[in-house]
């Protein structure tokens, strides 16, 4: 009987003594060249996206029924008025010219003047992104280390007491939304232990340490259901990978336990997960909405809800474009991850 080795191995024709390595090596171009290909084949879909996102962005706003002028003017306002109105505003021009106009601005960063405060629309998000970043990236962080431990640990206890409560606690948060898990929180830390905030928010910049008092509960919403997700897959990705040919041939050539898990099938099992980490990146976007308005956050969600409820158009257009950026963007660090673990498509690409 053969035994597969492990599919990250790759063997190098030794070099001669004294020569110089070649970067553009075969062996380096097996490696690189599959990353390259990823890479520009995820850009143009990066940009087709945001052409598309910015498409049905500007549409919603004008097939909006607000009256900007008219609102901004008030009740006393006489159509000369709000003719003049509109005309400052570049209103009274084709759509379509409003469109090229509005994406040329936007590639340069001038997402317009909110028609309510007149303060720049990029002024406005540069004051509340930095909220949604952090609470986010705390959010992911939280689902994968949460998501990570419990999978690594319901695989090697594969059908044991660990491995059911891992599934029984996943399926629960699996059916529970984030505003949900958030009030849970605030009842449990906020009004009965009164350990943690239930709203507000200090910038991290300012003080770290209560910068997470007041984090640490809305990050923890938004990561529960996503780490379920997380420990799910791992969970399964890994008690597949455990059976392989290559993992069972290395522990019958002596290689230690923790050797075999972290070296090799935790890193082909990465590779389905980080799938789920793509997927999830929107939820968590996503559910910062109502996670905001529930924990009092100054971030993009409520300022687009706020400017959405007086029918300022600029600024939700640049709060829905801006969050399509960073979405697509956070998409394709994981899509380039996804190729750099994954050993099937390096080898597909070496061959191409």
């Amino acid at each position: 009987m053969s035994l597969a080795v492990a599919p990250e191995v790759e063997e190098e024709v030794a070099a001669p003594p004294g020569a110089v390595p070649d970067a553009a090596s075969p062996a380096r171009r097996r490696r690189v060249v599959p990353l390259l290909r990823s890479l520009v084949s995820t850009l143009v879909i990066t940009v087709t996206v945001l052409l598309l996102a910015s498409v049905i962005t500007f549409a919603l706003g004008a097939v909006s029924d607000s009256n900007p002028a008219a609102a901004a003017l008030g009740e006393t306002a006489t159509q000369a008025d709000i003719d003049r109105l509109d005309a400052e505003f570049g209103l009274d021009r084709p759509l379509v010219v409003q469109y090229l106009s509005w994406v040329g601005h936007a590639v340069q960063g001038d997402l317009g003047t909110s028609w309510f405060t007149t303060i720049p629309v990029t002024d406005s998000i540069r004051q509340a992104l930095p909220v949604d970043l952090s609470i986010a990236a705390l959010a992911l962080l939280l689902a994968i280390l949460i998501g990570g431990s419990a999978g690594i640990g319901a695989a090697l206890s594969n059908g044991g007491f660990l491995d059911r409560v891992v599934t029984l606690v996943c399926s629960v948060l699996a059916t529970l939304p984030p505003f949900v898990i958030g009030m849970a929180l605030i009842v449990v830390f906020s009004v009965k232990l009164q350990v943690l905030p239930s709203g507000g928010y200090v910038p991290i910049e300012q003080d770290p340490l209560e910068w997470l008092r007041f984090a640490i509960l809305p990050a923890l919403a938004l990561s529960l259901d996503v780490a379920a997700s997380i420990a799910r897959q791992l969970r399964t990705s890994m008690v597949a990978s455990l059976r392989e040919n290559y993992a069972v041939g290395a522990e019958m050539r002596g290689y230690g336990r923790s050797r075999v898990l972290f070296g090799h099938v935790l890193r082909n099992a990465a590779g389905p997960t980080l799938a789920v980490v793509g997927l999830a990146i929107p939820l968590i976007v996503g559910g910062a909405v109502i996670t905001e308005k529930l924990f009092g956050l100054p971030g993009v969600a409520q300022l687009a809800l706020q400017s959405a409820e007086r029918g300022d158009v600029p600024v939700v257009l640049g709060t829905l474009l801006t969050t399509a950026v960073v979405v697509v963007l956070a998409s394709l660090v994981v899509n380039v991850l996804q190729t750099a673990l994954n050993p099937v498509a390096r080898r597909e690409g070496a061959h191409r």
